[in-house]
């Protein structure tokens, strides 16, 4: 069965608005967005040329305290700032409902970026990491799926290195970022 989010649009708030209300990671996440650069000439045009539709929506579940957030949806935000889709935030403790229909690997995982068509059927998402950062935390959970194990806590630190290890210094995973949601908008 597909996913439905129509009561949820028009429930969020706008980019702008996140970033105003950050109390957390502010600075961090408007030098990730500031930082932005296309990879290429050919991603810029592409995100413009959605403006030529009217029929998707974009649905963001996010929150300022999450590490994920503040790398991701900054790129997030400039990909489609001139796509002429609209965007929303719903800040996850807000919108538990909705969450709850976006699980990562059984998780409450943010961001994940839903996008919908004007009746708010889920086409797809996105999120909470690009690929190949997330495959960190996938083979972990495979590996680690008893949470009371006494090397549960040590082998998560351990993943959360080597995402940060993945993610980099400076901005260089945003073209990971900026290529699937391509691929993901591509495909509707």
């Amino acid at each position: 069965m597909s996913k439905n989010v129509s009561a949820k649009i028009g429930q969020g708030i706008t980019p702008e608005q996140f970033i105003q209300g950050m109390t957390k990671n502010q600075d961090k996440f408007q030098e990730y967005y500031s930082q932005f650069e296309w990879p290429s000439q050919e991603d810029k045009e592409f995100f413009e040329s959605l403006n030529d539709r009217d029929d998707l929506r974009c649905l963001i579940l996010a929150a300022d305290w999450c590490g994920d957030v503040v790398r991701n949806i900054p790129v997030v935000f400039r990909a489609l700032e001139n796509s002429g889709v609209p965007v929303e935030v719903m800040i996850k403790e807000e919108h538990e409902d909705l969450m709850d229909e976006f699980l990562t690997l059984g998780g409450k995982s943010i961001p994940v970026v839903i996008i919908a068509d004007t009746g708010g059927y889920v086409l797809g998402q996105w999120g909470p990491r690009p690929a190949h950062i997330q495959e960190v935390m996938v083979q972990f959970k495979q590996v680690n799926p008893d949470r009371n194990s006494s090397t549960y806590e040590d082998n998560l630190a351990a993943t959360r290195q080597e995402i940060l290890r993945r993610y980099g210094e400076g901005t260089a995973y945003q073209a990971a970022v900026v290529r699937e949601l391509r691929e993901l908008l591509s495909t509707f």
